[in-house]
């Protein structure tokens, strides 16, 4: 939230667009300390952003200065419930990560702190209605920034099953229902921390320590599902940020998860096979660069329903991003559960293309070989699963111990039949979402085989 919310209502107040500040709590007990430290430090905090724009290295620094009030719920429980008491209140922004936008069954005992973010913000925004006896103007925007489709939709749900455990009066639910906008959003910025190999020189650079300094990429972007008339109330966009207020989430979804995801899914078997350690080390590759930048511009951005233009441009900046030279992103971090990364930012890809053109994408035949490839493993004696890449060095692979165990006794029984592998692999539906060996009648498995034969007779 410091280097993405945080930061763009600090660009807001800097042009004069908005007069306002920001409360702030955190989710879980142990962030505590973060309160403390920021409290210690008058609420302020250093960003740096630094990476490429238009191929330029670009290295900027600054103090955000947004917070006025810190408080922690689970040791200033009224305080935190007071809050919901403020006229001036406007926005409540959440970053609590996938699992804290779930649902918790929590037994109603409003004196003590809520144990999940969803039960806090039902016994909060109760407060609220009481507070101002459900006033039409005292409703709020609900931002979450979790990562999770339909983020806004699923709090509001979570919300709901609250007033119901809890019997909470109808009114309070009308109130939620026609006053108060639980909005679906999409955040997109790699946000990479407190640099402590670095911060002393930086420190002794800039002449103060700054405990909670944060790093983040130059590109930002934030798609929120709302009218733009919703800006004047956070004015990104009047402030020159990569915010949209849009109709409809789900293309800008479509594009992420196909091309940013997609990419870095495609890219990631072969780049481990072949030594390759990060994604920019992999983007600089004097084959394998060029190889994803084809696979993109060739197989996937025609295989995408949205406006060929706006996606070259978005592949041109997600290129920008994976060559920053601050940032090492980890391809075996990226591999994690890669055969359920690959039936959702690769198979529709690849089904889409094969129906269209009648033919395979060559590329992306390659990086599902590569998985197969990758996942030629065996248990080892510390009970994880583990194989070589081309030049005979181990790895580990982390996934699923159904998916391991599988690929493990699959690989043990038609390792040396490359086309009987293919085909086991692919026809397992709960793997890919379909039967995968013919799409659109095309032979799939056998082009996996022939892949896998070749890289065979490399070794």
């Amino acid at each position: 939230m410091r280097g993405f919310a945080d930061w763009m209502l600090h660009e807001c107040r800097k042009k004069g667009l908005f007069d306002g500040s920001v409360a702030v709590t955190q989710p879980r007990p142990s962030g505590g300390a973060k309160l403390e430290q920021l409290a210690a430090q008058d609420g302020l905090y250093t960003l740096l952003i630094r990476g490429l724009e238009q191929g330029r290295k670009v290295e900027r620094s600054e103090v955000v200065a947004v917070f006025r009030e810190l408080i922690d719920p689970y040791r200033e429980w009224e305080r935190f419930l007071s809050l919901a008491d403020r006229p001036e209140l406007e926005a409540v922004i959440s970053n609590t990560t996938e699992a804290g936008l779930t649902y918790v069954y929590t037994p109603w005992k409003p004196d003590e702190p809520m144990p999940s973010y969803p039960a806090r913000l039902t016994l909060w925004l109760y407060r609220r209605y009481e507070a101002f006896a459900g006033a039409a103007d005292k409703g709020l925007l609900l931002l979450p920034c979790e990562l999770l489709e339909r983020n806004g939709d699923t709090l509001k749900a979570c919300v709901l099953r609250h007033c119901d455990d809890w019997s909470l009066p109808d009114g309070f639910r009308r109130w939620l229902e026609e006053h108060n906008r639980f909005l679906n959003s999409l955040v997109d910025r790699i946000v990479t921390g407190y640099p402590a190999d670095e911060a002393p020189a930086l420190f002794e650079r800039w002449g103060y320590e700054d405990l909670l300094l944060n790093t983040a990429e130059p590109y930002h972007f934030w798609a929120i599902e709302g009218e733009p008339e919703l800006d004047r109330r956070l004015p990104f966009v009047q402030a020159g940020l990569n915010v949209r207020w849009v109709p409809d989430l789900r293309p800008y979804q479509l594009r992420k998860v196909r091309i940013l995801n997609g990419a870095h899914t495609l890219m990631t078997p072969l780049g481990l096979l072949s030594g390759v350690r990060h994604v920019r080390e992999l983007m600089e590759h004097e084959t394998l660069g060029s190889w994803v930048r084809e696979a993109v511009a060739e197989e996937i951005v025609p295989a995408v329903p949205l406006e060929p233009s706006e996606l070259r441009v978005y592949a041109a900046e997600v290129f920008e991003r994976f060559a920053n030279p601050y940032i090492e992103h980890r391809l075996s971090d990226i591999a994690m559960n890669s055969v359920s990364k690959f039936r959702t930012r690769l198979v529709p890809t690849l089904l889409s293309y094969a129906g269209e053109r009648r033919e395979l994408p060559q590329r992306m035949v390659t990086a599902l070989a590569a998985l197969l490839r990758l996942y030629r493993v065996k248990r080892l004696d510390d009970g994880g699963y583990g194989g070589v890449r081309f030049d005979g060095t181990p790895y580990t692979v982390n996934d699923s111990k159904p998916v391991l165990e599988t690929m493990s006794a699959l690989w043990a029984e038609y390792g040396t039949d490359a086309r009987l592998l293919a085909d086991a692999v692919l026809s397992r539906e709960e793997w890919w979402g379909c039967d995968l060996r013919t799409p659109a009648g095309l032979p799939l498995v056998q082009a996996i085989a022939r892949q896998l034969e070749q890289w065979e007779e490399y070794e």
